[in-house]
């Protein structure tokens, strides 16, 4: 049975008049009744609720009282609930509100009623809880609300006995399950007050319910890294002073919003505020002062957003320090004539806007030169049989020390390093060799070393006082040695159709650069007399072509090794080996280089694979009634002359030639040649022969 004396709190007391202004329990703020003049005019400002009372369960007819509340939290009791004719039992509540969720995000809806509550949003049922009940019951919904503006809805129902009813929505703001950005802050602006010398920025709450904060950023023009500026916690105002560097750049700032499930909003639009430019350069770092052939030189690295420099010099009958040059760059050189004085100098750097940074650490130089000249560069080498010859350069700026009695000093040591005591090469050859302009070039070759030995080499510079510089880049060599490669192992001679293959084994030693092949004949008296020399193999370091004319000849062919150094034995050491072999017996019946005329062939060969071509020529008065010359070629297939090419005759021409461009590879090709004359009769044969070596 249900409580007559339950506690009414929240009921909406009985007034006189159309509208009630309450108290603030139960969270009514307004009542309009049905009968009163502006009972539709009734407008609960978001996020209050309107609240709307039925003397009905099925929100029929028109309201008995329009309210506003600021909460949905009442208990009825067995009472009127609004105080205003509405029944005890079976009557009705409507709460609805229109708000905006900003980024929306999980929210969560918190319902408890005796007897029957649900709960709409945008129009959807989300909770459902209709039934009259003697208890009150309890529901949550986890829901998911898009952005910006949504209408909640509570229906309530009191059938019989005691009525209670409450309602509530929160954001889930834990990181796991929010994972919705906020939106970013709108109505951003930024001014600048070049009294305080501070930036204010300001923007326009967020509508997020579970909104943690605000933070700025900026970022200087032209870059794109953002730099919070308003500390490590998040802002609660809409507004926040920074104080950026004054040195007359543009900067910009934007505000992003935060949630309190950690999320960030994208950042507002961005905002610029310039400042005056009232911040003075770095000190210059790095002040020198020395003696050079050219006089006392002061410098001091450069300092960024410098305009310009001015150097102090102390004066000694005052002991103060005034301004000797106002200089755009980072040197100075004036002459002085040593021994001399003691100079002190001290530089500071000014900007464009004239701010001006403290004075340097103080440097003293007594204009002595001490200063020994750079290293020079680019040692390189090159070795001959007879000398190793050095290289380097300088810059052409030392022409002047050149002149003034500078000079290069050669170090040797044996081994990979120039040791402390590197021993001084007297150079054979010492010479200045040009340069490009920037630089100079210079030259020396040692003769004095041993041979087959491992020597480091360095450069240095002596200026005319004396300063040596530091080493040059060293080089290593290993010097030449006077030891011929060993007679070739395995020579062997395979006859083609292109001349005769030699091919040897591989060699044992390891400074071999390249081969001499010879081919020759022998001599009644056992001596050989040779006659040309071979082509290397394009593809085979161990082999060797002897072109020639493949006509049955005997010969005799050797293959000499030489090194690096040049060192090669003679090709009638008795140590070389030798093989004789014949060649093949290709030549046609009509014999190469026995012509009569008036026509005469022409043979030989290129050391290329590539086809050349043929040539002929026509000598007497016959040639001039030629009226084309008809060229063939031999073919040991069938023994017979094949027709290839027709060349016209031209008045006046007396050579002629053709391109076989059929030839095949690693042959070697005869050809026949004659002249037809007016009456259609031939001239006497030409036999000129080409080939076409395979040196792959």
């Amino acid at each position: 049975m249900k409580d007559p004396h339950r506690r009414r709190a929240g009921r909406v007391r009985r007034a006189t008049a159309p509208t009630l202004v309450l108290a603030a329990a139960g969270g009514l703020l307004t009542a309009t009744t049905a009968a009163g003049p502006a009972a539709a005019a009734v407008n609960c400002a978001s996020p209050t609720w309107k609240a709307q009372f039925y003397a009905n369960t099925t929100f029929g007819g028109t309201p008995k009282l329009t309210a506003c509340d600021k909460k949905i939290s009442e208990d009825y009791g067995t009472g009127d609930p609004a105080g205003v004719t509405l029944p005890k039992n079976n009557f009705s509540v409507r709460w609805s509100v229109t708000r905006d969720f900003g980024s929306g995000g999980p929210f969560r809806l918190s319902a408890a009623a005796q007897d029957g509550i649900r709960v709409y949003v945008d129009g959807v049922r989300k909770i459902d809880l209709w039934s009259d009940v003697s208890s009150t019951r309890k529901k949550t919904a986890d829901v998911t609300i898009p952005s910006g503006k949504h209408t909640l809805r509570v229906d309530f129902a009191a059938w019989t006995g005691s009525a209670d009813v409450s309602f509530g929505y929160a954001p889930r703001t834990s990181a796991d399950v929010d994972r919705v950005k906020p939106l970013a802050p709108s109505g951003a602006s930024a001014t600048y007050d070049t009294g305080t010398r501070k930036a204010t920025v300001r923007w326009s709450a967020n509508k997020e319910m579970d909104l943690a904060g605000y933070r700025v950023y900026r970022r200087l023009d032209g870059s794109g890294s953002w730099t919070r500026v308003s500390g490590s916690t998040p802002l609660t105002a809409t507004s926040y002073a920074d104080t950026p560097p004054a040195t007359g750049e543009k900067y910009y700032y934007e505000v992003r919003a935060v949630d309190k499930a950690g999320n960030a909003s994208p950042g507002s639009t961005d905002k610029p505020v310039t400042t005056p430019d009232r911040t003075a350069p770095a000190t210059p770092t790095g002040l020198e002062a020395h003696a050079d052939l050219y006089g006392l030189y002061v410098s001091w690295n450069p300092v960024p957003d410098a305009a310009g420099y001015q150097l102090h010099e102390l004066d000694p009958a005052t002991g103060e320090y005034t301004l000797a040059k106002d200089l755009t760059g980072t040197t100075y050189r004036y002459v002085v004539t040593p021994p001399e004085a003691l100079h002190s100098y001290r530089v500071l750097a000014y900007d464009a806007a004239g701010n001006r940074s403290p004075l340097s650490t103080a440097v003293v130089s007594d204009g002595i030169d001490r200063t020994p000249p750079p290293a020079p560069q680019k040692l390189h080498t090159a070795l001959d049989p007879g000398t190793v010859d050095l290289y380097w350069q300088i810059p052409a700026s030392l022409d002047g020390e050149l002149s003034n009695g500078a000079f290069f000093t050669v170090y040797r040591s044996e081994g990979g390093t120039v040791g402390a005591d590197a021993p001084k090469v007297k150079c054979a050859e010492y010479s200045r060799t040009g340069g490009s302009g920037d630089t100079l070039d210079f030259h020396c070759s040692d003769t004095q070393w041993a041979l087959d030995t491992e020597y480091t080499y360095g450069v240095t510079l002596t200026d005319g006082k004396g300063n040596e510089s530091g080493l040059s880049n060293t080089v290593t060599v290993t010097t030449p040695d006077r030891t011929a490669p060993l007679p070739l192992v395995g020579l062997r001679a395979t006859p083609r159709a292109d001349g005769m293959l030699l091919s040897w084994d591989a060699p044992t030693d390891d400074d071999i650069s390249g081969y001499h092949g010879l081919m020759g004949m022998r001599r009644a008296d056992g001596t050989v007399r040779w006659l040309d020399s071979c082509l290397d193999s394009s593809d085979n370091p161990h082999a060797m072509l002897c072109i020639d004319v493949p006509d049955g000849q005997t010969l005799v062919y050797t293959v000499v090794a030489r090194d690096v150094w040049r060192n090669a034995l003679s090709p009638t050491d008795p140590t070389v080996p030798t093989v004789t072999a014949t060649e093949l017996s290709l030549v046609p019946p009509e014999s190469v280089g026995s012509d009569t005329g008036p026509l005469y062939g022409g043979g030989g060969w290129t050391g290329v694979e590539d086809a050349t071509k043929l040539h002929w020529r026509c000598a007497g008065e016959v040639c001039g009634t030629v009226t084309e010359y008809r060229v063939s070629r031999w073919n040991p297939l069938t023994g017979t002359y094949e027709p290839l090419h027709t060349e016209p005759a031209v008045a006046g021409t007396t050579y002629y030639s053709h391109l076989d461009e059929t030839q095949p590879l690693g042959e070697t090709s005869f050809y026949r040649v004659v002249g037809i004359l007016a009456d259609g009769t031939e001239t006497a044969a030409a036999h000129p022969w080409r080939i076409r070596p395979d040196l792959a």
